[in-house]
């Protein structure tokens, strides 16, 4: 039985939901302002180290400064340009793999101990040989959140295309459908969420390559500020920096999000 979107039921259905996210939504609130209002005030008793942990309103009016003299904008533009390619090639090129493999399961029984050990393999702690590989700069940075996020990639991908339902890939077979057919009419569009949320992991993913390989290269991105503060003591800017990366990909997050609900009411 349906429950009709103009019945009482339905609407008080509704803002049920809607108290629930309200209460959620401010809860989040509630728990960062008092995180940081207790942040503050441990450091000014001192019963914090300051050198260690800085304290919000320094990190504020450094941040504000930052923003004044167009610098942080600078650096933040050229993360994000790096992590969007990273994030882009990575994915395509991984749901691309995973789809030869799944077409041909001989290819998929050949690479699958290499894929193994790739997936196995500290892509971080290879990331200087990566760049010596691939050169200095945005290359190199870009080819680092690649690697990262490629592997994983073909993998989940792979387990997602294999697993659908294999009653509708023998009812598809039964009336003549190519492979081809099967794969545009089924295996994708049956795993669109899924690689939504595959690809929301790779934002974490990315990020981590290009802040590896601008902690190792780079002289611009939030990866450089961050690390150049540790060279020379400066908390503050760390701390800035990594709450602007924090907020830089809950962006990118939300952005996905928001293409995972289009497509959702869509359906």
């Amino acid at each position: 039985m349906r429950l009709s979107k103009d019945s009482e039921g339905y609407l008080n259905y509704i803002k049920t939901v809607k108290k629930n996210k309200i209460k959620i939504l401010i809860s989040q609130i509630l728990l960062l302002v008092g995180f940081i209002a207790l942040w503050e005030v441990l450091a000014n008793f001192k019963i914090i180290n300051t050198f260690l942990f800085s304290k919000p309103s320094d990190i504020y009016h450094l941040f504000m400064t930052y923003v004044q003299n167009g610098e942080l904008m600078t650096h933040i533009w050229i993360s994000v340009y790096e992590t969007v390619l990273g994030l882009v090639i990575g994915t395509v090129l991984g749901i691309l793999i995973a789809i030869a493999l799944w077409w041909s399961e001989r290819l998929s029984k050949i690479l699958d101990p290499f894929l193994v050990v790739l997936n196995a393999l500290p892509k971080t702690a290879l990331a200087p040989i990566i760049i010596v590989w691939a050169g200095a700069g945005i290359t190199g940075i870009v080819v680092t959140a690649v690697t990262i996020s490629v592997v994983v990639t073909i993998l989940s991908a792979y387990n997602y295309f294999i697993n659908v339902d294999e009653e509708k890939v023998k009812m598809l077979r039964s009336f003549g459908a190519s492979k081809s057919q099967i794969l545009f009419k089924l295996i994708i569009p049956s795993n669109i969420g899924n690689l939504i949320n595959l690809t929301k992991i790779n934002i974490g993913m990315a990020w981590v390559g290009v802040i590896v390989g601008e902690f190792l290269v780079s002289r611009a991105g939030i990866g450089y500020l961050i690390v150049y503060g540790s060279q020379v003591f400066k908390l503050d800017l760390v701390m800035m920096g990594v709450f602007v990366l924090a907020f830089c990909a809950w962006i990118m997050y939300e952005i996905l999000n928001i293409i995972e609900k289009i497509y959702n009411s869509r359906r």
